[in-house]
């Protein structure tokens, strides 16, 4: 059976432009539709089916982003592109939120073109839609309507080759979710390269984002190519992109804008193509007005929102999460699975989780290596650090008062008004300052300089706290 021929709209009063489009598209088997006016392009949608529209934004009869919006609202299963003047990416941004597919600036880069074209007609097929929905169900685990919200989103964004932006607090899943971008997106069978901005050192960011040329510095003995490089033809994801350097913010917009990048020491410029995803748990807008984040590469990167809600707000999420990590972990270990008791799922369930779902994780890990049988109980996850609840303090409907004494020892600063500390104030509130560094410490992998940021302190307090308490059993860093 023969393939349909594509067929394509251009959309623009230039004819010349339209004319040199339509070659290029004719030598890649694409049949092509030419209009010069609003009007006329409305009325070949009324005749024809398109496969994909690509337009310029300013026409002589009306607003380009009226007409992204008309075919958006009207034509949803046809991708539209806009085509934008050199350096007018005001506009083109403005076209992505309003639903265009992806935009290639004028002069149209034939290259740019080609790519753009096929990311247009590469689209799902019904058993294509079916394994994404899998994927979905496997990646993004839960039933509430934080995430049942987060997959229709999903959907629309993935098939967008718009900059997305990722934000939620720390533990939420950012990566978990970058993944699933990349892999619902047609650009599923490129790379999927992630990149952590703050644990790349300063010197060495140039080097590792845009590569560079043997003999460019000392200690380069060959070329090397950079992680942007690495992530042509499909996403590069870039987690805490509030840690880059100002001077790496002005070669990443170029590199994102342009689709080109240069790598150290060469005199030459290699066109890239990538959809870049970003994250932070900062608030980017505050850093722009605090001068620590451009303005234009916050335009640039924050055109797709993804907001993660927290884990507390996600209700039985938490007892089905904690369910997978059980299956999961006890796979990797080689255990037989175990079963969360009645009052220990109730205990989860009414806790804050300031480290979200990977901090349910670490708990999961450690009620595991706890428990002796096939069950784990509120004893277990007792000794994981949590730090607060929803409903505080903790009371099980179900245990004694003797339990209750048990799961919450006189160090709870919810203790009763009607006891006093039998240790005394100062002891009192060294147990409950030895818990908190306990904690941090526990949350961050004994990472001291880490435990320290969390806790707003300098590393210099930290460490004398540590002393204070006996905790600081490593040399000095």
């Amino acid at each position: 059976m023969a393939t349909k021929q594509p067929l394509v709209l251009l959309v623009d009063d230039e004819e010349d432009l339209c004319l040199l489009m339509q070659m290029t598209l004719a030598r890649m088997g694409i049949k092509t539709h030419l209009a010069y006016r609003v009007k006329k392009k409305k009325k070949f949608f009324t005749e024809f089916q398109y496969d994909a529209c690509l337009t310029d934004l300013n026409l002589p009869d009306g607003n380009g982003l009226d007409l992204v919006k008309h075919v958006t609202q009207n034509y949803p299963n046809t991708p539209i592109a806009v085509l934008t003047a050199y350096g007018n990416m005001d506009i083109a941004i403005a076209a992505l939120k309003a639903g265009a597919f992806d935009f290639v600036s004028k002069p149209v880069n034939q290259t740019h073109l080609d790519q753009l074209i096929q990311k247009a007609l590469n689209r799902p097929q019904p058993e294509q839609e079916a394994a994404e929905t899998a994927l979905e169900n496997k990646l993004l685990i839960g039933r509430s309507a934080p995430i049942q919200q987060l997959r229709i989103a999903l959907k629309k964004i993935a098939r967008s080759q718009a900059p997305v932006f990722i934000t939620g607090e720390s533990g939420t899943g950012k990566e978990v979710v970058a993944n699933l971008v990349h892999r619902l997106s047609n650009r599923s069978e490129g790379p999927f390269i992630a990149i952590n901005c703050g644990a790349i050192p300063t010197e060495l960011m140039e080097s590792e984002l845009f590569g560079h040329k043997k003999g460019s510095f000392t200690g380069a003995a060959q070329d090397k190519q950079g992680l942007i490089l690495s992530a042509h033809g499909g996403s590069l994801f870039l987690d805490e992109i509030a840690e880059l350097p100002l001077n790496m913010q002005v070669k990443l917009l170029r590199a994102v804008q342009e689709k080109k990048i240069r790598p150290v020491g060469s005199d030459q410029e290699i066109d890239v193509d990538f959809r870049v995803i970003s994250a932070s748990h900062q608030d980017l807008e505050l850093l722009v007005q605090q001068g620590r984040f451009r303005q234009d590469l916050f335009f640039r990167i924050h055109v797709m929102d993804i907001v993660l809600p927290p884990l507390r707000e996600r209700g039985q999420d938490i007892l089905l999460l904690a369910n997978h990590f059980i299956q999961k972990i006890s796979q990797e270990w080689e255990l037989p699975a175990k079963t969360l008791a009645s009052r220990a799922e109730q205990f989860l369930l009414q806790q804050y989780f300031p480290g979200n779902v990977r901090e349910l994780r670490n708990i999961i890990e450690r009620a595991i290596t706890l428990s002796d049988d096939e069950n784990i109980d509120l004893a277990h996850l007792q000794t994981a650090p949590l730090r607060g609840s929803i409903a505080t303090p903790v009371t099980m409907p179900f245990a004694t008062q003797e339990e209750n004494e048990q799961v919450h020892p006189s160090t709870s600063p919810a203790m009763s008004s009607k006891k006093l500390p039998p240790e005394g104030l100062e002891r009192y509130l060294e147990n409950i300052e030895k818990e908190i560094l306990l904690n941090a410490l526990n949350l961050t992998h004994w990472n001291r300089t880490l435990a320290a940021k969390k806790l707003g302190m300098t590393f210099r307090s930290l460490r004398y706290r540590l002393k204070k308490f006996g905790l600081d059993t490593e040399d000095d860093e």
